[in-house]
């Protein structure tokens, strides 16, 4: 399933990472630059497999811990109500 973000997440890249900006209530989340490279992965319309390939590619990390931490994302993003 792809992840989206409702209209009410406003979101901007930074030096650092990503901020969200959770419109309803008035919260701010920091996403690593781990994190951003998923979200961006996923927003273009990759799927999880492709966002963990990313990361390998860009933090040389393990293919299995990269596909680890998608998952974990993703499903925090969802249950925190920020993503669909």
């Amino acid at each position: 399933m792809p992840l989206g973000f409702g209209d009410n997440i406003s979101t901007a890249e930074t030096d650092y990472g990503t901020v969200l900006l959770d419109e309803r209530a008035g919260t701010y989340w920091e996403l690593n630059p781990t994190a951003t490279v998923v979200v961006r992965t996923l927003l273009a319309g990759g799927e999880e497999s492709d966002a963990a390939a990313a990361l390998v590619r860009e933090f040389d990390i393990d293919q299995a811990q990269a596909l680890q931490d998608v998952e974990t994302l993703v499903r925090e993003l969802r249950s925190s109500g920020l993503a669909s």
